[in-house]
Order: structure tokens, then sequence, then C-alpha cells
């Protein structure tokens, strides 16, 4: 069987509906922050790594338990927000069609069926509870489900807007990248320099890299500190502490950033030669900002290490953990 695959969110519908339908359900029952705290908080251990993305939109989806008449709120919905139903979507026969999303299979059901398309395949969560009774479908899990449920299928096109849906791309004969309303062949498409930067720093893993970048701050900070007391020059003093913050920093980048649990000592000096940059540049500072400006040694410790952060991850990323990059 010959179909051709569309991503929902940001593909064939302008926006995440998932988000929309809790801000639409924020409007009808504000009560439902009351799981604010506890959607951050799962949030944060999601993006630490320590929660799946499936048990973390679990969460995010437990304000169901509290609506009644979820069956009225996605008519009332989607009367609202069918509109932001791309219009070189709608132009397109949809016969052939399979939705594939990562939202919810109840929001997106409505939407669907007005669209005829031949079948829905999305998370599988329940209605009344949120709980997810399948693994979130997103990225390798959309093959995974396709195939489970269309052995023999052939996807001759796939559509989407997110790098996510490369293992869609791979197993279809054409890709197509999806820009607002342009659509392209998905290899000729060009991030820009902001998209670039985005898909570089706004990530689970450079979250990560910051979270262990204030522990390695802090460590190195105090370590500095510490050796000062005993070493009178305070950019020797330095020297010691980053060094000793060094080893400290390569298990918490391995264990926690790049979820990486293979320690070798070639790794570690690659780590330690990708920190040059950064160490040069931090004892740059703290040799004009003591030595010349002679402000207090903290402030140079922590305008060193804040200066520090964007090149060291880059460095990171193509050196010691090129072979994870693209995994978290």
């Amino acid at each position: 069987m010959n179909i051709i695959a569309y991503d929902f969110d940001g593909t064939i519908y302008d926006g995440d509906s998932s988000v929309d339908f809790y801000k639409f359900c924020f409007q009808k029952k504000k009560t439902i922050c009351k799981y604010w705290l506890k959607q951050l908080w799962y949030f944060g251990l999601y993006i630490l790594g320590l929660k799946t993305k499936t048990e973390m939109k679990e969460v995010l989806f437990c304000f169901l338990k509290d609506l009644h008449d979820i069956d009225g709120l996605l008519k009332e919905f989607w009367n609202n927000h069918y509109t932001k139903i791309k219009p070189w979507y709608l132009k397109k026969e949809h016969l052939n069609d399979i939705i594939i999303s990562a939202s919810p299979e109840f929001l997106l059901e409505l939407p669907i069926k007005k669209l005829k398309v031949k079948d829905l395949i999305a998370s599988v969560v329940d209605i009344k509870t949120g709980k997810f009774l399948k693994e979130n479908c997103h990225g390798e899990e959309k093959v995974k489900r396709l195939k489970e449920k269309y052995p023999e299928i052939v996807v001759e096109e796939m559509y989407t807007d997110s790098s996510a849906d490369l293992p869609m791309i791979e197993i279809s004969k054409k890709g197509f990248k999806v820009k607002k309303n342009v659509v392209m062949p998905y290899y000729e498409y060009q991030e820009t320099k902001i998209e670039k930067l985005k898909h570089t720093f706004l990530t689970p893993k450079f979250i990560r890299f910051v979270f262990v970048g204030c522990l390695n701050t802090f460590n190195g900070i105090l370590l500095s500190y510490l050796y000062s007391l005993m070493i009178k020059n305070a950019t020797l003093a330095f020297v010691v502490g980053y060094m000793t913050s060094l080893i400290i920093s390569y298990l918490l980048n391995s264990y926690i950033t790049f979820h990486d649990k293979k320690l070798t000592i070639s790794k570690f000096i690659k780590f330690c030669i990708s920190y040059i940059p950064n160490f040069i540049i931090q004892l740059s500072c703290v040799y004009i900002i003591i030595d010349l400006l002679q402000l207090h040694k903290l402030i140079a410790y922590i305008i060193a290490a804040i200066i520090g952060i964007p090149i060291t991850y880059l460095a990171l990323l193509l050196f010691p953990f090129k072979e994870k990059s693209n995994k978290y």
C-alpha cells in the first residue's frame, strides 16, 4: 500500500494543537493551574534526562482529570481552531494521506474526520486521565507505529516542519520540509542563522549543559577562592582551581549533559582540549579584571565563567561528545 504521510503540528496545522487546546481549557477552567508546579517539576526532570518524554507529557495532560464534557470542549475548540489548518493542505486530495503525530489521538480525531484522510496515527492518551497508553508518538516511534499497523506500507512522500521526523523522511521516497506555508524538498532547505542558533542552543541538551555549568561555576569559584587563601597570586589560584574543577566537570557533563556513561582517558583528554579556548578566555578575564582593573576576585571568576559557557558547549559538541550530539 502506497501512502503520503504528514506530521500535524506546525506542518498542516499552524501552531501546536496541544498547546492551543490547553490554553482553551485554561480559559474555561482556571483551576487547572493547580498542576503547574507538578508539570514544571516533571519538565525540569525531563530536561535533565531523569524522565522520558512520555512520562513528562503524561503529567502535562493530567489536567484532563478536571474537565467535564470533554467531547463538548473538543467540538467547541475545533469550531474555533479548524481555520488554523493551512490552506496549502486543504487544497490537496487526502484519500491516501496518513496523519502521524505526537499529539493525542482524541485531540485530532475531529479535524481528521472532517478532512477525510485515510488514517490517523498519534499518541494514545486516556481522555479522562491524560495517561499515555503507549509511548509518545515522536521521532523513531512514528516509524515503529506506522510499520506495526501497515507492515507492507510504502511511504511515497513525507511532509514535516521538524527535524525530529528525520526517521520518517529516511523511509520515504520523497521528503518535504514545510516552513509556514511554503513546501520544499527536505534536503534542499537551508536553515537561517537564527534557526541554526535556535537548534544549537534552545535544546534540552544545552539547558542541561547550563545546569551543569552552574554547578561547575560554583565549584570553580569555590575552589579558586579556597586556593587563593593559600596561594597569594590570584591568577595561579584560579589555574589550580580551574584544573581541579575540570575533573568534576568531565564527570557531570558525561553523565548529565550528554548521557554518556562510557568514561575513557582518551575522551577526558579530548574534553580537556575542548576547554582550552574557554581557559584562555577565562584566564584573560581574570588578568584584566583583577590585575588591571583591580576589581574583586569573585567578580572576575563569575564573569569569566559566564563568557566561557557557549564557547565550551560548541567545543564539546564538535569534539569529545560528537557521536552523542544528535541523540538528545
